[in-house]
């Protein structure tokens, strides 16, 4: 039997898969990482306890699968996003700590490339919005304040990439500096219809194209990995919402599906069509293969699963994520309390990088039932905001929303979301879409599977159905918007 095995190197944790060719998990190892915050709005990471937390599960699930390398047919790897990563080419070694995609330090310098006329240049030519979120001001930012960043960079050693090109770095003992194009195309600096790049971007932000990964389709060969002795070909790469996307079988143009991870991700297949949005959204690249490129709509959430996180480590109100349904369940307050969790600013369609996390409509009878019910809540308001921004751009309607990521799991938060959106859920039995997407990529590239086997292997899914009369959705949802309006702009007004 031939074996994929899937690499997901996620915000806050490093997963391997074993895939079999039924498309079953036969095994899977996880381990968390530290995550570093040295000033307010700062998140950063430490690229070699990513490389050894992802090293240290691939060993675990080859070792617990009872397999021999060699029977591995491909490596699928899918990744945080953003995440900008420099290192020493000839030595391997990074030269700091990484920029995650949640940090805002470079905001200031977001607003300068405004200033200069940059906004709809980079909406053309990206799909993007000039953010702190992209790769492209962590990279100058990198150059400006990493003092090795600038002496590699005259002696042509300097590299740059996303998570996931300093994880083939390392698989494949420095010998191949690439990314895909849907890891590119999240850069600000990536020319989504040229396929390459972009000339004028990267001057702007005084980034050398020697720098830079080469750039390859998300489903082929990017190079042999070496494990125990094995040479093994990696042969999918895509950004972890492409690959939830691919994963959740997403093929046909007009199809949807969402990721409740650290943030909430809605991506819309739009098929060899690239469509501009004028309604907050992002257009990106969902994957590519040698012959042609598919194209998606992207509403991206920033603080989702991250909130229930806060609960438990940061208020310590919950010992587990998996509580906050129990405690939802039990609130009783009739008045709604909100929470907008915009720890890091907010994402589509507000892109409002000054907004601030706020809890509205407390009273003297809310509880620690009603706040983590709120919390939970503000997943499924965001999904509404996004999903009504993207049925205006694609001008079709949306009928389903096919869901995944950890917080999927929690059947009170499905349930709210399909009153609130008044649609159908659906939730496969497989909620492991990102991982299971990376792995689809690969074991296409290495014909292990078509996508019509896909679709024949696909597990059966739970549904569910809107509940809530009209005109309580109405009430919820309005009071919703007003609490987002005085979130907003926080930090505009300080002296």
């Amino acid at each position: 039997m031939s074996y994929i095995l899937t690499l997901d190197q996620g915000t806050t944790a490093s997963r391997s898969l074993i895939v079999n060719a039924k498309g079953e998990v036969v095994a899977m190892a996880q381990k968390e990482f530290t995550q570093h915050f040295p000033r307010q709005g700062w998140v950063e990471h430490d690229p070699d306890e990513i490389w050894s937390t992802q090293r240290d599960t691939m060993q675990q699930v080859i070792r617990e699968s009872g397999i021999h390398p060699s029977e591995i047919k491909a490596i699928g790897i899918t990744n945080q996003r953003e995440t900008t990563v420099a290192w020493n080419r000839t030595t391997g070694k990074a030269i700091g700590n990484a920029i995650v995609w949640q940090d805002k330090r470079t905001a200031p310098m977001c607003e300068q490339l405004k200033l200069r006329g940059l906004g709809e240049y980079v909406r053309t030519t990206t799909g993007l919005v000039i953010d702190a979120y992209f790769s492209a001001t962590k990279m100058h930012y990198i150059l400006r304040n990493y003092p090795e960043a600038e002496k590699l960079l005259r002696t042509n050693e300097l590299c740059f990439g996303t998570v996931d090109s300093w994880l083939m770095y390392n698989l494949t003992e420095k010998h191949v500096h690439a990314t895909d194009s849907t890891n590119a195309s999240r850069t600000m600096l990536f020319d989504i219809r040229k396929l390459k790049w972009d000339d004028r971007l990267l001057a702007e932000l005084d980034i050398h194209p020697s720098s830079l990964p080469e750039v390859k389709p998300s489903i082929g060969f990017f190079g042999n990995a070496r494990i125990d002795g094995a040479d093994v070909p990696i042969m999918g790469v895509a950004g972890d919402q492409q690959a939830a996307l691919f994963g959740q079988l997403c093929f046909e143009p007009g199809m949807v599906k969402n990721t409740y991870g650290t943030g909430c991700f809605m991506l819309m297949n739009t098929g060899r069509e690239l469509r501009e949005s004028h309604h907050g959204l992002l257009t990106t690249v969902a994957w590519s293969d040698a012959h042609s490129t598919t194209y998606a709509l992207e509403g991206s959430v920033f603080i989702a699963g991250a909130a229930i996180q806060w609960l438990r480590d940061g208020l310590k109100i919950i010992d587990h994520a998996t509580d906050s349904e129990y405690f939802a369940r039990k609130a009783q307050n009739e008045e709604p309390v909100y929470v907008v969790p915009a720890f890091s600013g907010l994402g589509a369609p507000y892109w409002d990088m000054y907004a601030r996390g706020a809890v509205f409509g407390l009273t003297r009878d809310t509880g620690k039932d009603e706040l983590i019910r709120a919390t939970l809540e503000s997943m499924a308001y965001q999904t509404r905001d996004v999903i009504e921004a993207m049925a205006v751009d694609a001008g079709t309607g949306i009928h389903s929303l096919r869901v995944d990521g950890g917080a999927s799991a929690n059947d009170y938060l499905m349930q709210f979301q399909a009153d609130i959106i008044e649609r159908e859920v659906v939730r496969p039995a497989n909620v492991e879409s990102t991982a299971m997407g990376a792995a689809y990529l690969a074991g296409i590239a290495a014909g292990v599977w078509s996508r019509a086997d896909l679709l024949r292997i696909h597990a059966n899914a739970t549904t569910f159905r809107p509940k809530m009369e009209g005109k309580t959705v109405s009430k919820l949802y309005h009071g919703w918007k007003k609490a987002v309006q005085r979130s907003m702009h926080w930090l505009d007004d300080e002296p």
